[in-house]
């Protein structure tokens, strides 16, 4: 039998609300069976290491006006030496849709925009729907370039948002998650 595909999930987490999207995403994906996820700090390591995998979800949140949270601050650049192409990117990300309305989840596209023309293929774009807030820089149309999560104001609603969007994104990938019968 084949190994299983591996995925590599970079995140960033300053408060413990982007560990905690990343171990529901990790938990639901391994529980599957379909897939093994590997969790990496993105500012413990090289970004070269992105390479090591065809699929690949990227955790960042929008920290004060539309900045990245820390670990993706340090590394944003180095993306640039990463070759996305043949690669499926999904994103997700915490931001505050009241207090920072102007700018909720903007990390989101931050790193969507750059991946997009490193040439890397965006997957997991998620509704408006649930969310109020005036712009993003995460925002086309009446989606957002991957998961929103805003754990200041709807934390009873991140794990499930999570579940359903790793479903999501798997089919994307093109590894279904079996739905029990």
């Amino acid at each position: 039998m084949a190994d299983k595909p591996k995925i590599g999930l970079f995140y960033g987490s300053s408060t413990g609300a982007g560990e905690t999207a990343a171990n529901i995403i990790k938990e639901e994906i391994e529980s599957s069976g379909v897939a093994t996820v590997d969790m990496i700090i993105v500012s413990a390591q090289s970004l070269k290491a992105m390479e090591n995998y065809q699929y690949l979800i990227f955790g960042c949140s929008t920290w004060n006006i539309g900045e990245l949270q820390d670990d993706w601050n340090l590394k944003f650049n180095e993306l640039d030496i990463v070759n996305f192409k043949g690669r499926k990117v999904a994103l997700f990300g915490n931001g505050d849709q009241y207090g920072y309305s102007n700018s909720f989840v903007d990390a989101i596209g931050i790193i969507g925009v750059k991946v997009a023309e490193l040439g890397g293929e965006l997957v997991g774009f998620w509704p408006k729907d649930g969310f109020e807030f005036e712009f993003s820089r995460g925002s086309v149309e009446d989606v957002i370039m991957g998961l929103p999560l805003d754990h200041d104001n709807q934390p009873n609603l991140t794990r499930q948002r999570c579940v359903d969007w790793t479903h999501w994104v798997m089919e994307q990938f093109g590894l279904p998650i079996p739905t029990p019968a």
